[in-house]
């Protein structure tokens, strides 16, 4: 596996109020969020990238507001409210 440095000034985790062992993971989690979310990722190598479970990261996408399906919460509203219309005119 290949191996990316990004160097930072301490004064980023202390912004964030985070030690280095907590900041390190969550910048390699945004990371695969922004890449996944900007369609150059799929969920599966995504979630590589953040070291987690394929199911995980799914689960984390919605902290994100971002759908696994590639479609936006707003687009799988309507999709919902379109197939209950059509139900009800059953």
């Amino acid at each position: 596996m290949d191996t990316l440095r990004i160097p930072y000034p301490p004064e980023v985790a202390l912004a964030l109020q985070q030690e280095p062992q907590e900041f390190e993971p969550e910048a390699r989690l945004l990371l695969a969020v922004k890449l996944y979310e900007t369609g150059r990722l799929t969920t599966g190598l995504a979630a590589r990238l953040a070291g987690l479970p394929r199911s995980a990261f799914i689960s984390l996408l919605g902290r994100y507001r971002l759908s696994p399906f590639g479609e936006s919460p707003h687009e799988l509203e309507a999709d919902l409210e379109h197939a209950r219309r059509a139900c009800d005119r059953q």
